[in-house]
């Protein structure tokens, strides 16, 4: 994850450098805010069944575009549609294996050194937008609310321990479509960003001790836009 760090941080340094020359140069009345978008996250697991718990800190990198389209004369206020990408990984204990069927235990005793899942989603946003932007200032106040609908395009589960290890891709267990509620508040570059998941990860599995597994996912972290 350290690589992704650093490239946040280096276009993060640009998306500010950008829009300050880019805001200079406009100066019509047909401006658009906030069209690309770069986030990291820190994920968190809701709705966890009994004995299931995070280890390790599990993040999240996401970045896409969205078509801003303002609804009224100043343009503070806007609707937002865009296409995006993100890499998701879950840090936890319960152990995924592809047998047929497909098998979830929770390791309990068992000595291991790594086990998580990921997914990596192609994700359609839909925001509503508030701003106290103009044509001349590129230094402003946001509150973007909206859903967020992924579609997982790769997943994978990673186990090292006892008694082998295992590595598994396309998991079928994992719902392919997630959808959630998406909030953005923040002032200039530096914006905090909310994503709360409204159904399970997984599609109705269960695991070796006959519990759902109804976890659902929740994405706490920074977001940067430029135009």
């Amino acid at each position: 994850m350290k690589p992704r760090i650093f490239l946040l941080l280096f276009l993060t340094c640009f998306v500010d450098a950008f829009a300050q020359s880019n805001k200079a140069t406009e100066s019509d009345s047909l401006y658009r805010e906030d069209q690309i978008y770069i986030g990291v996250t820190y994920n968190a697991l809701m709705n966890l069944p009994n004995g299931v718990s995070q280890s390790s800190f599990s993040t999240g990198f996401h970045l896409g575009v969205i078509r801003d389209f303002p609804i009224n004369t100043r343009r503070n206020l806007a609707i937002g549609l865009g296409l995006g990408y993100s890499i998701n990984t879950f840090n936890q204990n319960i152990r995924i294996s592809t047998t047929t069927p497909t098998t979830y235990t929770i390791l309990e005793g068992i000595d291991h050194s790594k086990n998580n899942f990921s997914q990596h989603l192609l994700e359609v946003p839909l925001e509503f937008r508030w701003r106290t932007s103009n044509a001349e200032t590129y230094k402003f106040w946001r509150i973007y609310t909206g859903v967020k609908l992924g579609y997982v395009l790769v997943s994978k589960s990673v186990y090292k321990g006892e008694p082998g290890d295992e590595t598994h891709r396309g998991l079928k267990g994992m719902n392919p479509w997630q959808y959630g509620l998406t909030l953005s508040v923040g002032y200039n570059t530096w914006n905090g960003y909310i994503y709360y998941g409204l159904n399970p990860i997984f599609d109705s599995v269960s695991s070796t001790n006959f519990q759902s597994i109804d976890m659902n996912a929740l994405k706490i972290g920074l977001i940067f836009y430029l135009l």
